[in-house]
């Protein structure tokens, strides 16, 4: 076994046991207070409470899952777009985030304020709140180092090459609109993000409502946008030449499964907040405002992952194509 596959597999198991302290917590939360022995959070009622937890409990189960399906033989068995939409989504929440975890423990940030939402209830034990932030990074991390290992074996030839050395996404997607406005949306969304990330109050109803990590989250969240957007752009015009275009591909999967996975999550809570303000809950954003963001960086995640996903998918066709033409050559017989 290469070594690249034996770092894969121990990642993949590290990254299961990792996010299993967060499925117990979840599940003790949602038993503790159906049965009235626990706090809901500051805000929720007991439905919300409940219904917010119940879908973070699957969201847990799932992530197990998929790092167990990323080391054991069934995985190779999952339809491939099924492994692959869960292991985009499941990125793009927790290994985007992992810039985040490293600079909020330099300033000194609370480990309670995870980006799960959850974390910030004044009767949650900090010991919970350790594991919860354990939970996450274990995971990202774990992501990070086992789905490329797992994406090396399945699709192999998807990663390989260099840009301006094959077909590019400009013959595959760029002619579609969507496909050529995603980045321009992503880069749209990202630049707002970064202007709030910076201070900037326009867009902004409550600015005393702001806080350190919601700076960080927002900045880094534009970041990831703007990142996705530029390796799309790469992509589609096939500059700079001869970069290995795993490097492009790599950002474009983080970047727009990062717009994708937390807009995704945000846009219900937003939408929740705005219509049922809850007690306690005073977002800083204009509802309306980060509504249509929210609404932009989902349509522009989904579109993006298209577009890579297209373009993994012709170098697939093309490199057995080389393959059989290859085989089929005068004198490549035996």
């Amino acid at each position: 076994m290469e070594r690249w596959d034996r770092a894969g597999r121990c990642a993949a198991y590290g990254a299961a046991l990792a996010l299993a302290p967060y499925l117990l917590i979840k599940v003790s939360w949602v038993a503790g207070s159906l049965l009235g022995v626990l706090p809901i959070g500051e805000g929720f009622n007991l439905p919300g409470w409940v219904l917010l937890n119940t879908v973070t409990v699957g969201m847990a189960a799932i992530g197990i899952a998929l790092a167990l399906a990323l080391v054991r033989p069934w995985g190779m068995r999952i339809p491939g777009w099924l492994v692959a939409f869960v292991a985009w989504a499941g990125s793009g929440f927790l290994v985007s985030v992992l810039p985040y975890s490293v600079l909020s423990a330099l300033l000194g940030s609370p480990a309670a304020d995870a980006p799960d939402g959850g974390g910030d209830d004044p009767s949650m034990p900090g010991w919970e709140a350790v594991l919860v932030q354990c939970s996450f990074v274990g995971m990202g991390l774990g992501l990070a180092v086992a789905l490329p290992a797992y994406l090396r074996r399945r699709w192999p030839e998807a990663f390989t090459g260099r840009i301006g050395d094959g077909a590019g996404v400009r013959n595959e997607a760029g002619a579609r609109g969507a496909a050529v406005a995603a980045p321009w949306v992503a880069a749209a969304v990202g630049l707002v993000w970064l202007y709030w990330a910076a201070g900037g109050t326009l867009g902004v109803a409550h600015p005393s409502e702001r806080t350190t990590d919601g700076h960080l989250l927002t900045g880094l969240g534009a970041l990831w946008a703007l990142a996705g957007a530029a390796a799309l752009w790469t992509l589609t015009r096939e500059r700079p030449a001869r970069l290995p275009r795993s490097l492009p591909l790599a950002l474009g999967w983080l970047g727009s499964g990062s717009l994708f996975a937390w807009s995704g999550w945000k846009l219900p809570v937003t939408l929740f907040v705005a219509f049922a303000h809850p007690a306690g809950v005073t977002p800083p954003e204009e509802p309306v405002v980060a509504v249509l963001l929210h609404l932009a960086a989902v349509t522009a995640g989904a579109a993006m992952v298209r577009t890579l996903v297209n373009t993994a998918r012709r170098r697939g066709h093309d490199a057995a194509g080389h393959r059989s033409a290859a085989a089929a050559a005068p004198g490549s017989g035996p």
